[in-house]
């Protein structure tokens, strides 16, 4: 297991220096985090401002106390089933991230500043659902990686992708494919990456979820554009290991801008 993280970390390294990148990226051997992603189902009206004001208020300075972050809380502009927004928590361990609840309900404060979302009544919810996965990062990009602009405030837009396989090998494959390269292609083409993560805990499994920045819209698309037509992509796509079938059998597409209150 050492060796291979080793290969992965070393494979990662390499093609972010082959790829001459410019932006900001964790170093490959430093210690793995873990993301917490909730995704909080709205219905739109007043669960929005009681939400957002949950996240501000309550939420993220509880989640700070406990030096977890930067935290992202963002909403989903373009994807399936909105409003939604979703957190996103990196921590150090699994067992802070799996009992945070626990942790928060004996938080005074916390509790104090959660009331209106948490002590909602039947009659008028805070929310209609919320879904939680946990993964793990990436070996070749342990870090999360937050856009220079989030600490201006600056305009940003994020891209959450989520990759099902349909089997554990092909899962695999995938995984190896993105520490065989992927990770320069993206900001060579000017896609800056915030996180790579594997999903230990979570529905529609196996699968994995990273996270794309960009100034804007345009940019966006300008930044797929590039990816798409790297010969450099283009030669490990046709990689017969990793051509050999469709290793990818579903993908989640979701753009996001970040709440006021976003770390990220």
């Amino acid at each position: 297991m050492k060796r291979r993280q080793f290969l992965t970390a070393s494979l990662a390294t390499s093609a972010l220096t082959l790829a001459g990148e410019s932006f900001a990226q964790p170093a490959p051997n430093s210690a793995r985090e873990f993301y917490q992603i909730r995704r909080y189902s709205l219905v739109s009206g007043p669960q929005l401002k009681l939400t957002e004001n949950y996240f501000a208020q309550a939420l993220i300075p509880a989640l700070t106390r406990m030096g977890l972050g930067p935290v992202g809380a963002m909403r989903v502009d373009f994807g399936p089933e909105t409003p939604t927004y979703y957190l996103i928590i990196p921590g150090a361990s699994v067992e802070t991230l799996a009992t945070l609840e626990l942790k928060l309900a004996d938080d005074q404060s916390f509790l104090e500043a959660a009331a209106p979302f948490w002590n909602a009544t039947a009659a008028a919810p805070a929310f209609e659902r919320v879904e939680i996965s946990l993964l793990e990062a990436f070996a070749g990009w342990p870090k999360l990686t937050p856009p220079s602009t989030a600490a201006t405030k600056g305009k940003r837009i994020f891209q959450l992708r989520t990759y099902e396989s349909p089997s554990n090998r092909d899962h695999q494959r995938k995984v190896e494919m993105f520490h065989s390269g992927e990770f320069g292609f993206f900001t060579k083409s000017g896609c800056q990456p915030v996180f790579f993560g594997d999903t230990l805990i979570g529905p529609r499994m196996p699968n994995l979820t990273y996270m794309l920045t960009f100034p804007d819209s345009a940019a966006l698309d300008a930044g797929w554009n590039a990816f798409r037509n790297d010969p450099d992509w283009k030669k490990l796509q046709a990689d017969p290991r990793f051509a050999f079938e469709a290793i990818v059998s579903n993908i989640t597409n979701l753009t996001l801008s970040p709440l006021d209150c976003s770390q990220i």
